[in-house]
């Protein structure tokens, strides 16, 4: 087994941003004792089965731990198989209950935000846009005062989105509730056929937290940040001094190390600016 990375050389950093971390992985036997060694700030995914079959004390422990050790956390709401805005009542009925669910862990875990997907997918929803605007914009509306209850923003992330375009159009029927967006520096190299400078200038109003992970533009790799072709420092110098959340969305801790090598190297406005401010 490939030793673990010691990462407290990076302190400076680490106590500012976040590490994608699931659930399921996060237990003891696993990544737990990584994180807190290295006081790493997780990033709980939430997607898989166990989200309908954990008992609410092992949310509440890990919780417990997190914050004994001085952690804050984010959380990342469930997205697989998931329409949050779609056309069959039955799957709707059932993704709105798994989201639920995952809001209703928020009072556990008082994170700094929550993370979810909008579920668009253009050749299966732009058809009938209309109607998938008004199923999203039920769904959220039941489930972003539960966020507000707590203060915790609800980070509206883009995928597979090929523009801003979408994210425009729901926000704007969700005006009545705080909201902001999570730009994904890979979805957006992977996916979208318009640039990071183009979804920054149409929601820099909302933007309000990044997921940071690199690819060379065919597929979603979740690299480490330099390891692809994505313009990092024009981005950072692009929202220099905007207070943001931030996560590291690498799978492998290896990635996770050579990320916060790049970022030490750019230093440029992550360390001189509010980005990803904590308490």
């Amino acid at each position: 087994m490939t030793p673990l990375p010691d990462l407290k050389k990076y302190k400076h950093l680490t106590r500012a941003c976040f590490i994608n971390a699931p659930f399921d992985r996060l237990c003891p036997d696993d990544l737990l004792p990584f994180f807190l060694d290295n006081k790493l700030q997780p990033e709980i995914g939430l997607e898989g089965n166990f989200l309908w079959t954990e008992p609410d004390k092992n949310f509440q422990e890990m919780a417990d731990k997190l914050r004994d050790h001085g952690l804050s956390c984010t959380l990342h709401a469930p997205f697989h198989d998931l329409v949050p805005g779609g056309f069959d009542s039955q799957i709707i009925s059932l993704s709105r209950q798994k989201l639920h669910r995952a809001f209703s862990l928020l009072p556990v875990f008082k994170p700094k935000s929550i993370v979810c997907h909008l579920g668009f997918e253009s050749h299966k929803h732009a058809h009938n846009l209309d109607r998938w605007l008004d199923v999203s914009t039920e769904t959220w509306s039941r489930l972003l005062p539960l966020a507000a209850r707590e203060n915790i923003p609800v980070m509206f992330e883009n995928t597979y989105e090929l523009d801003p375009s979408v994210h425009l159009a729901l926000f704007s029927r969700l005006k009545s509730f705080p909201f902001g967006f999570c730009l994904d520096t890979g979805h957006v190299l992977a996916f979208s056929n318009t640039t990071w400078q183009d979804w920054v200038k149409a929601l820099r109003p909302w933007l309000g937290q990044v997921h940071l992970h690199d690819n060379d533009g065919t597929r979603d790799a979740h690299l480490a940040i330099g390891a692809g072709c994505f313009d990092f420092a024009g981005f950072f110098k692009s929202i220099h001094n905007k207070p943001l959340l931030c996560t590291l969305e690498q799978r492998s801790a290896k990635d996770v190390a050579a990320s916060l090598e790049k970022l030490e190297w750019l230093k440029a406005s992550f360390l001189t600016s509010d980005l990803c401010p904590q308490k």
